[in-house]
């Protein structure tokens, strides 16, 4: 049984499901990011993925950075798994511009979390699940 860890219950909103990991929009409008997260249990490294799993998650992964990349015209796509706070496995895609608050620093403790307004959450669940679809993509 897939549970999701409770801090990115708290921080992020759900987009829906691809067919291994879960799409989620991390609530701060300072950056496109979403978080891909395998629906595994007790995982928090990429090589504790069976090798079938592997290959779909860096699949998914490629995929969601190549259609974020094209559809905000990133300067850079910072694709990362960290883990330091939060152990479930979970890859971070943030869409990165020259003229973003943090650039060019990570963007972990640069500026608090801008939430969307609940406007702003209807718009992109309809847009990232236009735009996910081709990858099989279920809300």
């Amino acid at each position: 049984m897939f549970n999701l860890h409770p801090q990115l219950s708290k921080d992020c909103i759900l987009i829906g499901d691809l067919p291994l990991s879960r799409v989620l929009l991390v609530n701060d409008k300072n950056y496109p990011w979403l978080i891909l997260v395998p629906r595994r249990e007790d995982i928090r490294e990429v090589f504790q993925l069976d090798p079938k799993d592997q290959i779909q998650l860096m699949n998914e992964s490629s995929s969601v950075a190549r259609v974020m990349d094209a559809h905000f015209y990133a300067e850079k796509m910072n694709v990362a798994a960290l883990g330091n706070m939060v152990p479930q496995l979970h890859i971070h895609h943030i869409v990165r511009f020259k003229n973003d608050v943090a650039w060019p620093q990570p963007v972990w403790g640069v500026k608090s979390a801008k939430p969307y307004s609940s406007e702003e959450i209807t718009h992109w669940l309809k847009c990232f699940g236009e735009l996910f679809l081709p990858l099989g993509l279920s809300v």
